[in-house]
């Protein structure tokens, strides 16, 4: 209990400052907030290295795709992903849910990195907008699209399936896909104590290329990502 508060104190005080300090990017180049976010996830994994004794490994580096457009599509069970995946892409672009993006001063950098909002289960002029608003912000930065599939946090023996917008984006954009599978709900749960002295392992998995058509592509993905979660079990 005492390593759970020491670290939830520590993290969230840290987030907190970060935004603070850099605050004065919105009036700046973009690419000072997102120098801010990698701070932030390096800040995670230190604060998960100290106080909760968490090892973290990176798997399949060297499928890490180069030189062209691509999207993420990576498994969610916990916000340690939402951090520490900025300091493995290049800043990547999230699709997150509209309510984020009114969080006092947090929800003002999820705007300014450019981040794409929808508002789940409900039509409007932004979710109409959606893929228009995702092939302009691709196709002006080499940035990379992230997106998490499960469309929320899951616990780490939970196997949903897979929503259908990521399979409508890999149609429509016909870009490559990089898959990435995340145990780390072991170690910092959506809800609950969190675990330490365990490993957070990071699998970055073999691409998949355009091509297949959105039903093949989304049993490919869901079985991939799900077939290595269940080795890091």
């Amino acid at each position: 209990m005492i390593r759970n508060f020491l670290f939830s104190t520590c993290f969230f005080s840290g987030i907190l400052i970060i935004s603070l300090i850099f605050l004065p990017s919105f009036f700046f180049p973009q690419k000072i907030a997102l120098f801010g976010g990698k701070i932030m996830g390096y800040w995670t994994g230190i604060c998960l290295r100290y106080f909760l004794n968490t090892k973290i490994e990176i798997k399949g580096k060297e499928n890490i795709i180069k030189n062209e457009r691509f999207f993420i599509a990576a498994s969610h069970q916990s916000m340690f992903e939402t951090f520490y995946l900025q300091t493995i892409f290049n800043s990547p672009i999230f699709i997150l849910k509209k309510e984020l993006t009114y969080i006092p001063i947090f929800g003002w950098y999820l705007k300014k990195i450019g981040c794409i909002s929808i508002k789940r289960n409900k039509v409007s002029k932004d979710n109409l907008d959606f893929f228009g608003n995702i092939s302009e912000k691709l196709m002006n930065s080499e940035r990379p699209l992230i997106i998490f599939p499960q469309g929320t946090r899951v616990l780490p023996d939970e196997r949903p399936s897979f929503k259908k917008g990521v399979s409508r984006i890999y149609d429509k954009l016909e870009i490559t896909c990089q898959p990435v599978a995340i145990n780390s709900g072991y170690v910092w749960p959506k809800r609950g104590i969190k675990n330490n002295k365990r490993t957070i392992t990071i699998s970055i998995l073999k691409p998949i290329h355009p091509g297949m058509s959105k039903d093949e592509f989304l049993k490919n993905l869901e079985n991939c990502i799900y077939s290595e979660l269940d080795l890091l079990s």
